[in-house]
């Protein structure tokens, strides 16, 4: 057996011997096949990626950016959670006409047992609040549902509120006692003209012609339901200009309240990097505010009810016990405590519904939710209720006003197409 050995010579290593294999004796010959040449295969690595910006390296964690959504599932799901805005708003607006109609109807019926004592029913209602609101915020900042954060937020706005409250409760008591009752309702629709007034200038809200128009003839429609029949015009000349404008700054002031509150509930949006304030923060404060605003107020708002100022603890005391209805003053408190209970109770449902309807919308949205519920308190008054008697009579105009206040709600939810004019007062 022989064996071949070619060198090569390489440079700089020396040489390299090629062995071949030995081959036996019997080939006799060297012999020179044909090998046929094996088809190449190109591997070729696929050009690096880019993610980012930056071209991916090898070794290093390939990053996946996110798969967009179709433009259909982005518009569905959009449409989903507008239509359960719409729907918590609306839920939210029926509840608060209901509870603003229920208060209505009971502050007149526990008016009858207190009918001396008016003046204590408003001031149990407002020192009584605080204990209420400040208990249930102490219950849910146990529950973890009000956060430290929340209780940080500075109290200079409800300090403010608890001024506008006060001041709003003083001028319109004084102006009240001035004015007839069938005047009031056409008063009070200043403060729809005010929320939208302060809206544009301290919340750079802009409305559409359609929604100016639903709130004149929300206006329109109230003062056609209440004030028809009733000498409203004529009693205003008599009570005089003054005492007129007067009750206007007075709604002027509750107007500013709400839209502080408002402001207030942005505001804390975006210091709690995007969460909300809870709504009994809002409560509790302003109402310490105002019940402290109210004592400071006390000597003019108990000469405006007819009381001397040092005959003041005696009033409050005959008025308690008239409100437990014991004592010799139970025989002319008949009805208490439960009827000046329920309106307390309601009252209350009424402020916070109203409070949690403004958070999801608007200021205006809860006083036009405020006013639809004087028509239907209107109404539940000419059913026979206990304790007032007689049930009166609708007024002439109940039903032409009662149209005109759903045409301008429905005027003022409507939501004009693209191809419709969505021209707004700018």
């Amino acid at each position: 057996m022989t064996s071949l050995c070619r060198r090569i010579p390489i440079a700089g290593t020396g040489q390299l011997c090629l062995r071949c294999a030995p081959r036996t004796a019997a080939i006799g010959a060297v012999r020179y096949g044909y090998l046929p040449k094996w088809p190449t295969i190109a591997l070729r690595l696929p050009p690096p990626a880019k993610c980012g910006g930056a071209w991916e390296r090898s070794g290093e964690k390939k990053v996946v950016a996110p798969r967009p959504r179709s433009v259909g599932r982005f518009a569905a799901e959009s449409g989903r959670e507008s239509g359960n805005r719409l729907a918590e708003v609306m839920l939210a607006a029926a509840v608060t006409v209901v509870m603003g109609a229920g208060n209505r109807v009971l502050y007149k019926l526990a008016l009858v047992p207190l009918r001396n004592y008016p003046f204590f029913l408003a001031q149990l209602a407002t020192f009584g609040y605080v204990i209420v609101y400040f208990s249930i915020l102490y219950i849910r900042y146990r529950a973890g549902i009000v956060t430290d954060e929340m209780l940080s937020v500075p109290k200079t706005p409800f300090l403010v509120v608890g001024l506008l409250e006060a001041l709003g409760a003083a001028t319109g008591m004084a102006a009240g006692a001035m004015l007839s009752g069938a005047s009031i309702p056409i008063l009070s629709q200043a403060f729809l003209v005010w929320q939208i007034l302060l809206s544009y200038f301290f919340l750079g809200r802009r409305y559409k012609v359609n929604q100016l128009v639903g709130c004149s003839l929300v206006a329109i429609g109230v003062i056609l339901t209440v004030a028809s029949g009733s000498g409203a015009g004529h009693s205003l000349k008599e009570a005089g200009i003054f005492w007129s404008l007067l009750m206007i700054v007075s709604f002027l002031f509750q107007a500013a309240d709400t839209v502080l509150k408002e402001v207030i509930f942005l505001d804390a949006t975006q210091k709690l990097k995007g969460g909300s304030l809870d709504m009994f923060v809002v409560n509790s404060f302003g109402s310490a505010f105002q019940a402290l605003f109210i004592c400071l107020l006390l000597p003019f708002l108990s000469k405006l009810w007819g009381i001397p100022f040092g005959q003041l603890p005696n009033y409050l005391k005959d008025g308690a016990a008239c409100f437990l209805n014991v004592g010799t003053l139970s025989r002319a408190c008949d009805g208490a405590p439960l009827l000046p209970l329920l309106f307390v109770i309601v009252n209350m449902g009424f402020n916070i519904s109203l409070l949690h309807l403004l958070k999801i919308s608007s200021a205006v949205v809860s006083c036009l939710a405020s006013t639809f519920s004087v028509p239907i308190a209107i109404y539940v008054f000419t059913l026979p209720l206990p304790y007032l008697g007689v049930a009166s009579s609708l007024p002439t105009g109940f039903v032409a006003g009662a149209i005109i206040l759903i045409i301008g709600l429905l005027i003022y939810a409507w939501t004009p197409s693209n191809g419709s004019s969505t021209a707004s007062i700018t």
